[in-house]
C-alpha cells in the first residue's frame, strides 16, 4: 500500500495549527463552515454544466502550466464539480502521465492512471483506483514528481484563496509537493466570492480557471496573502 511507499517530504513545513488561539480557531471554523452552506446553496445546480466545464478546459489548455507538465495530478470530478474525464483524456493524448488522488488512512495518495476504467467509485462514492490495483507498487507517485496540480474545491477567490469540504486532505497533499510547482483549481463562476476565510494551514491556488475568466494572483496579492494567513477574520460574502 501506499504507506509503505511514502515519499520523504521536499517541502517546507506549514505553520503548526498550535499558532492559533482557541477561540481564532473556533471562528475561523465557523466562517468557513457558513462560506461552505452558502456555495452548497448557492451553486446547488449549476445550469448547462457540461459546456461550462467544456468552456474550463479549453481556457486551461491555454496556460503554459498545463503545456509544460509532464506529470498531472487531475481529481476524478464528481458530479457537482468541473468533468475532468475529458482533460484526463487529453493529457494522454498529449503524452503526459496522469495521477489520481486515492483516499487511504485518511491521505491523499496519488495514482499513477493509465486508463479510466481503471476506476471504480470507493471513498464516498468518488471514482478512485480498483481495489486490486491498491497494492500494487509501481503504481504510485509521490507530491514531489507531480509537474502540476489541479484542484478542486468549494469556493475560492481572486487571490487564491480556496475553501474545500473542511478534512484538510488536499492541504496536506499539497503541502508535499515541491516548492513553486503550480497549482490550478477548476472551478464555476458561481464559486468564486469576495474572499475565502484563510488559516495557517490552507494551501493557496496559482490561478483559478472558470468558464469566464482566468484568476491569477499578482505580486501584490503576496502580503495580502500573508496577512490573511495569520487567521484575522473577515466578513463572509453574500454575493
Amino acid at each position: 500500500r501506499p504507506s509503505v511507499f511514502r515519499c520523504t517530504n521536499m517541502s517546507h513545513d506549514l505553520d503548526p495549527l498550535s499558532r492559533l488561539t482557541a477561540s481564532g480557531a473556533d471562528d475561523l471554523s465557523q466562517q468557513k463552515r457558513l462560506v461552505r452552506a452558502e456555495i452548497r446553496q448557492n451553486c446547488g445546480e449549476v445550469i448547462n454544466q457540461d459546456e461550462r466545464s467544456r468552456r474550463i478546459r479549453d481556457r486551461l489548455f491555454t496556460l503554459s502550466e498545463f503545456w509544460a507538465a509532464r506529470t498531472v495530478s487531475v481529481y476524478v470530478s464528481t458530479a457537482s464539480e468541473v468533468d475532468t474525464r475529458g482533460l484526463i483524456e487529453r493529457g494522454w493524448q498529449d503524452g503526459k502521465q496522469i495521477a489520481v488522488p486515492c483516499c487511504l488512512d485518511n491521505e491523499l495518495h496519488l495514482f499513477h492512471l493509465d486508463s479510466i476504467s481503471e476506476l471504480a467509485p470507493r471513498t464516498l462514492g468518488i471514482f478512485e483506483p480498483r481495489d486490486e490495483l491498491i497494492d500494487v507498487p509501481d503504481r504510485w507517485l509521490c507530491a514531489a514528481q507531480i509537474d502540476l496540480f489541479l484542484v478542486p474545491g468549494l469556493a475560492f477567490d481572486r487571490s487564491g484563496g480556496r475553501l474545500g469540504h473542511g478534512k484538510g486532505y488536499y492541504d496536506r497533499l499539497l503541502a508535499r509537493a515541491v516548492p513553486g510547482t503550480p497549482k490550478l483549481a477548476l472551478a464555476f463562476a458561481c464559486q468564486m466570492i469576495a474572499q475565502v476565510p484563510m488559516g495557517p494551514n490552507d494551501v493557496w491556488m496559482d490561478a483559478i480557471v472558470t468558464e469566464e475568466a482566468i484568476y491569477r494572483p499578482g505580486s501584490e496579492n503576496q502580503r495580502e496573502r500573508a496577512e490573511r494567513s495569520k487567521c484575522r477574520l473577515w466578513p463572509v460574502c453574500t454575493d
